[in-house]
């Protein structure tokens, strides 16, 4: 049993050392740990601090690309080296190493494919209250849209099984962490969440530079990953929602041409012609986006065949 820990890393030459020094030697069930550090253009000395203090997997990319490519080439590297199990930590110690085990046991035990290490977010004493109540909610939505009971949605310490590895597609640039929980989901892999202890914050969060911008890219990720897995179910609601709002307006019409004749109400008439036609439309979007999905749902599962086959000949 072989367990590669990845490190996302941007710029994190301060607080790199300590997260590695922390990382476990050694887990029960398990018997090799590989360590790899994923240098996602940084322009400090991430790349030369992590070899320095031991470690031999080293992925640099040659200029900043995202979190979310910088995990996904890291779930990549780590399914080539023969990983049984991946873990995923943050670089600025905020997980503590002596967790890992309590995460991975779910795999060894063959009770999850996914686990996501649960902070208790609304607990913890460096989040602002605002930030509590937005990572409540957001975790709340994350359940609704994936299936899951994940209550901590952002949590980026989590640990893949090798399958479940292989089923990952991540398409979005901003972050990996929304969208792995709902493909886990829709996909019907078995996901879980046990309880961990963090560190005291070290530096404030780099994803994103303010809770407004946070919860608009949080959104539309959302949105587009959903829609994606369920098109039919999102075309089809905001088709009727159209619908809905031109039979209302039509209605209206009616009653004034009744009463009046209708003069002075021919806009309403014309709206109404115009969002009946435009839910009638989206209901159709919503039918050929399903039809496309069957076919992305295809190729998705002749990318999991080549990747075990590719992964197999190495």
């Amino acid at each position: 049993m072989k367990v590669v820990i990845q490190i996302p890393c941007f710029n994190e030459e301060p607080y790199l050392p300590s997260t590695l020094a922390d990382l476990p030697r050694s887990l029960a069930g398990v018997d090799e740990i590989e360590v790899l550090v994923i240098d996602d253009g940084s322009t400090d000395a991430t790349s030369r601090v992590a070899r320095e203090h031991g470690i031999e997997h080293v992925i640099r990319a040659p200029v900043h690309q995202g979190l979310a490519r910088a995990f996904s080439s890291g779930l990549d590297y780590a399914l080539r080296r023969g990983a049984d199990i991946i873990v995923n930590t943050d670089a600025d110690n905020q997980y503590r190493g002596d967790q890992v085990q309590r995460l991975i046991d779910p795999i060894l035990h063959h009770e999850a494919d996914l686990v996501i290490g649960n902070r208790n977010p609304g607990q913890l004493a460096h989040f602002s209250p605002g930030k509590r109540v937005l990572q409540v909610i957001g975790s709340w939505v994350v359940r609704r849209l994936s299936g899951t009971r994940v209550p901590d949605a952002t949590s980026g310490f989590r640990a893949f099984s090798r399958d479940a590895a292989l089923r990952m597609n991540v398409v979005s640039d901003f972050t990996y962490t929304l969208e792995t929980i709902i493909q886990a989901g829709k996909k019907q892999l078995f996901v879980t969440h046990v309880d961990i202890d963090v560190n005291e914050e070290t530096r404030p969060s780099r994803l994103f530079r303010g809770v407004f911008r946070y919860v608009l890219h949080s959104a539309s990720t959302l949105v587009r990953i959903y829609a994606l897995y369920e098109p039919l179910r999102v075309f089809t609601l905001i088709g009727l929602t159209l619908l809905a709002i031109g039979a209302m307006i039509a209605a209206r019409f009616l009653y004034y041409y009744v009463s009046d004749g209708g003069a002075g109400h021919l806009q309403s008439l014309l709206l109404a012609a115009v969002l009946t036609l435009a839910g009638f439309q989206t209901v159709l979007i919503g039918l050929l986006a399903d039809l496309i999905g069957s076919s992305r749902r295809i190729l998705e599962e002749t990318l999991l065949r080549v990747r075990r086959l590719e992964l197999r000949d190495r």
